[in-house]
């Protein structure tokens, strides 16, 4: 992680692995959501403690009729490890009724966003918690 700035709650690592400190930790503990595990970690320049939040739920959820473009690798593409999962999701939105429960996972097929509920949007802004932003999906 690029060390340099200001020390946020909630900051994106390369590759989009979110790295938050202990008040986001003890929010998640006191709120007692379960599907994510904090992975210890190092900041240089910073003393932390930090860790790397590591999502354990992936929910297939993206409303592609409702996204702006939703396109998918294709054979033609030349890489096949990736047939059929989302090359490009851009205006996403996502089907509520296939969420249930949850109150952050990530998306099937399309990693980049980490999704939160309403509910623990608001907790996160009560909090104070600096570092996030979020967008409507």
């Amino acid at each position: 992680m690029k060390p340099d700035g200001v020390e946020l709650d909630f900051s994106l690592a390369a590759f989009s692995i979110p790295v938050v400190n202990d008040r986001f930790v003890h929010l998640f503990e006191r709120l007692g959501i379960q599907d994510v595990q904090f992975i210890p970690t190092r900041v240089d320049g910073h003393a932390g403690p930090f860790f790397i939040l590591n999502t354990l739920r992936i929910i297939r959820c993206i409303d592609d009729a409702r996204c702006e473009e939703a396109l998918y690798w294709r054979p033609e593409d030349g890489q096949p490890e990736k047939v059929g999962r989302y090359r490009s999701v851009v205006g996403m939105r996502i089907d509520p009724t296939q969420v249930g429960d949850a109150h952050i996972f990530r998306t099937w097929g399309w990693s980049q966003g980490l999704i939160i509920s309403e509910d623990l949007k608001q907790a996160l802004e009560q909090e104070g918690l600096t570092g996030t932003r979020f967008v409507e999906v």
